[in-house]
């Protein structure tokens, strides 16, 4: 049987500025499940990229005195090189000033176009240069101003081609009825829902003031509003990612598109009725999650009070960041994050509850048993722990929610650091009187260890393959407790995260 395709994006990231912690943690997310969904068996197509169009971009670059080319060359460099920092295995980055993305984008407009839902017209109202989006009146703040970034809204006149989004008012109210998992979590569901059902107007198309931008293929004195082209991205990116091959018919559409806060009504509005406008099916899903708040101020002994994702990687490693995230903020929330938030996690739980662990538990294999596995039953206690746990966590991550299940996880790390205690093996080793139940404990302590890092493979990719490879695991699918009978060699681990030092 073939096995099933999965489509995963982030959003194309903007090269206006550099990449920071906010990018990578949606690239990371996307990851997780990707790297989920590859040991479930799945054919997956991971894709992330870079936005390399409009007209923050000219204003980024006339102030450094270059290009807009050099400045998208330069930046979207830093983005790619950004995927190895942080451990992340996408399958393809596209950046929009690819001309193979150019060229498609033509031909899917052009169609968007012969197809009428295109129509010329005069704009009047306010543009955010930020965003690079119009602003309709329910999203201006006060005085004028942006919400999002907080500075004065630009009042615009100008005639351009609109996009006649107002038309598909009734096919998205539809969509959202059918798919009551579109968007998810469900508070975001409810306001791209509130924000189709307060009426919709048609957007602008194209500027004829924009100079860096993909001019429209029915009309070269306009180009397209950056938007437009971004979003065309996750289609485009299908017919070249290989060469010579269209993965098309067998990606799309999109199982998941990964995104934060910012860009709902781009994605979750905006996309699926340019799909509809085009002849393409919408994609699947979407998961949309906050923002990364620095609101704490207290300082952790090693790494000061500002969280930098790149000092942390350097010293800790990027498992240990990807961890952190997803375990202090519930994913698709917004949540505050602390170095000593941070320091806190790492000793107490990777250290501690998981590095301490592996490091007990082989090192009385190698004690007790000279490095050999025993063969013998799953103990019935811990088996009723472990009941249910791979289920649940399919179901947790096929809804997005990431936190939740790496919470599933760590209960069984904790379960069996209780374990340990529970059952003494060092007293047990003195007892020669009955060997088997030694035997029986050092089997599940390393059963259920191999059980949980392979559900831990997503988060601590690294980490992960490290302590597999000394169990001698070379399948990297989930498993049952006691799916695997003992009798392998196993080595002693160094600490798999190392004590703090200030």
């Amino acid at each position: 049987m073939p096995p099933n395709s999965w489509y995963v994006t982030t959003p194309i990231y903007y090269v206006n500025a550099e990449p920071h912690l906010g990018h990578a943690y949606s690239t990371m997310a996307a990851d997780v499940l990707a790297r989920h969904h590859r040991q479930r068996g799945d054919d997956v197509f991971f894709l992330t990229g870079t936005d390399e169009h409009g007209e923050p971009i000219e204003v980024a670059a006339a102030r450094e005195g270059i290009t807009p080319q050099a400045l998208a060359d330069r930046n979207a460099a830093k983005f790619e090189a950004l995927g190895p920092t942080i451990g992340v295995s996408n399958d393809f980055f596209i950046r929009t000033s690819d001309p193979r993305h150019e060229a498609m984008v033509a031909e899917i407009m052009q169609r968007v176009y012969d197809n009428g839902w295109v129509s010329k017209g005069k704009y009047e109202g306010w543009y955010c240069p930020r965003c690079a989006d119009f602003k309709t009146e329910r999203e201006v703040g006060p005085g004028n101003t942006c919400p999002i970034h907080e500075i004065v809204l630009d009042w615009v006149e100008e005639e351009n081609w609109f996009f006649q989004l107002s038309k598909f008012q009734g096919r998205l109210e539809a969509l959202y009825e059918e798919r009551p998992d579109l968007v998810v979590p469900d508070f975001r569901r409810n306001e791209a829902v509130s924000f189709i059902k307060g009426g919709l107007e048609d957007v602008s198309l194209s500027r004829p003031t924009l100079k860096w931008g993909l001019p429209l293929p029915w009309d070269h004195t306009q180009r397209m509003y950056v938007w437009f082209d971004a979003l065309l991205n996750y289609v485009t990116a299908l017919t070249f990612a290989r060469e010579g091959e269209d993965l098309s018919a067998r990606y799309w559409p999109a199982d998941l598109h990964v995104m934060a806060k910012d860009i709902l009504k781009f994605h979750a509005v905006i996309w699926p009725a340019l799909c509809m406008a085009a002849g393409l099916e919408p994609p699947r899903r979407m998961v949309i999650h906050g923002f990364l708040l620095m609101g704490e101020k207290k300082m952790s002994k090693s790494l000061g009070n500002v969280l930098d994702p790149f000092e942390v990687i350097e010293r800790f490693g990027a498992d240990a960041l990807r961890f952190y995230l997803f375990r202090e903020v519930s994913f698709g929330q917004d949540g505050s994050i602390s170095t000593a938030g941070f320091e806190a996690r790492y000793e107490n739980e990777l250290a501690n509850d998981y590095g301490n662990l592996a490091s007990r538990v082989l090192a009385m294999v190698d004690r007790y048993r000279s490095g050999t596995v025993p063969e013998a039953a799953v103990d019935a206690t811990l088996a009723e722990d472990f009941e249910g746990t791979l289920e649940r966590f399919r179901e947790l991550l096929d809804r997005a929610e990431l936190t939740q299940a790496l919470e599933l996880v760590w209960a069984l790390v904790r379960r069996l650091n209780r374990f340990v205690e529970e059952t003494q093996p060092w007293v047990l080793a003195r007892d020669e009187a009955d060997p088997e139940r030694l035997d029986e404990v050092l089997y599940n302590l390393v059963e259920g260890l191999r059980v949980t890092t392979l559900m831990l493979v997503p988060y601590l990719p690294a980490t992960a393959e490290r302590l597999l490879s000394v169990l001698a695991e070379e399948d990297r699918a989930l498993a049952e407790l006691g799916s695997r009978p003992g009798g392998q060699s196993v080595e002693r681990v160094p600490p798999l995260f190392p004590k703090i030092e200030a």
